[in-house]
């Protein structure tokens, strides 16, 4: 049964309530197929999900396919510039009509029996039709449209018609997403293209790694050894000071601030340009009046903080990081590389190189983050039921402000808590 957990060696059953606790969560979290599928149902198909940038499907006509959940979806934009997410799925015999990953369209064409669907999922025709006299009304068989909200450009989506306001949903983190956003300099901010990888693992062992600070000097060691004498000694002397914090939001969102003087990137602390930039600031003010030009080198390298959206992605300093779960023990995940639209070339190619570095198939973050979120899962497959996973860190110092949210240094789990307490919520109720 699902609310409970028999494992080989369990001398007792643990109710499903018992599994997340204020401090730790049972290992069967990350390896129950059961639990796995209540979660599809409950997180993924239940509330709010991210799918899409609008720098995505800038344009009527615009498509891109994903998935929410397990579930395959087309995110499109109408000739009226409305954006509508429906299920990639044929009314008739349940085939997807999409497989190209996007494109431009007026319509999708099911290739089993060619039933065809507008951009806004209407059933526009179907072969033969007199083979239907009076058993089928068009207008009562559309694609299944998901409940559509966008804010600041991220369009989510969800198959839950009574979901709360997506205003609601993201609350406090609404501030936090607008700062995110700053970083195209004055430009906008689109999504230029992204690779995506699998791992061995539970979906939710990355959802806690995107505000956890505490791996980076150890996981991230061969990147640190990498750059600069200067930057490597910013990447490990953070974690020691008192400024860096992380925060929890509210309905499973959490932020962490690695670097508080890059919280908002439009405002200039006077600090120099550093040295490697000069010349390219100086080819930037024959352009631009000079305070935008600080802005804009500032902006290269992304805002000083991770932005966790439960349940799918991450606003990570300079990209975005959406994780996918394929099973319980499978995860796919997509770096979205971000540039300034309209940007000079050059300063697109620096953040580009900077994206490859750190995130890119080839560098240094990606791969040994796998490594450890690969160790977990098999970690957490040892055949004991007494196993839990630790979420205590800095739950002795944490503090709350006025208005309730929770903080405590940045290598504390208090990001990490605030997910699981709304997994709880979601889950269990």
């Amino acid at each position: 049964m699902l609310e409970t957990y028999d494992g080989k060696n369990a001398p007792d059953a643990v109710p499903l309530e018992e599994r997340v606790r204020e401090d730790r969560l049972h290992a069967s979290l990350y390896t129950d197929p059961d639990i796995f599928r209540r979660e599809i149902e409950r997180i993924f198909h239940g509330g709010w999900v991210w799918v899409a940038h609008e720098s995505e499907i800038p344009e009527p006509g615009d498509f891109k396919t994903t998935e929410i959940g397990l579930s395959p979806i087309i995110v499109t934009r109408a000739k009226s510039g409305r954006v509508h997410v429906l299920l990639n799925r044929c009314r008739h015999k349940a085939a997807t009509v999409c497989e190209s990953q996007r494109g431009n369209t007026s319509s999708f064409t099911c290739p089993y029996h060619a039933w065809s669907y507008g951009l806004d999922g209407r059933l526009l025709g179907i072969p033969y039709e007199d083979g239907y006299d009076g058993l089928v009304d068009k207008k009562q068989l559309p694609l299944h449209a998901l409940e559509v909200g966008i804010y600041a450009g991220l369009i989510f989506a969800s198959m839950n018609p009574e979901v709360e306001p997506l205003d609601s949903f993201l609350g406090p983190a609404r501030p936090w997403i607008d700062l995110f956003m700053h970083q195209g300099g004055g430009f906008p901010v689109k999504a230029s293209g992204a690779h995506a990888f699998r791992f061995n693992g539970n979906w939710k062992i990355q959802l806690e790694n995107t505000t956890d600070a505490y791996h980076f000097p150890f996981v991230h060691r061969s990147f640190i050894h990498s750059v600069s004498a200067e930057m490597a000694k910013t990447f490990t002397t953070f974690v020691r000071q008192e400024g860096p914090h992380v925060r929890a939001l509210g309905n499973g969102h959490s932020v962490a601030v690695f670097f508080p003087e890059n919280v908002d990137i439009r405002s200039d602390d006077g600090r120099p340009i550093p040295a490697h930039f000069e010349p390219l600031a100086a080819e930037l003010a024959r352009q631009f009046p000079m305070d935008r030009v600080r802005w804009i080198i500032r902006a290269i390298g992304g805002v000083g903080f991770n932005l966790n959206l439960f349940p799918n992605i991450g606003l990570s300093a300079a990209f975005l990081r959406e994780l996918r779960p394929l099973a319980v023990d499978r995860t796919e995940i997509r770096h979205i590389a971000l540039t300034m639209d309209g940007a000079p070339a050059e300063v697109n190619r620096l953040r580009l190189r900077l994206h490859e570095k750190f995130q890119g198939s080839g560098g240094f973050g990606s791969p040994d983050d796998m490594e450890a979120w690969e160790r977990v899962q098999r970690g957490a497959g040892a055949d004991r039921d007494d196993m839990w996973i630790l979420l205590n860190r800095g739950l002795g110092r944490e503090k709350a402000d006025a208005d309730g949210q929770r903080h405590s240094h940045v290598t504390d789990e208090t990001g990490m808590r605030e997910a699981y307490a709304m997994w709880r919520k979601a889950m269990i109720g």
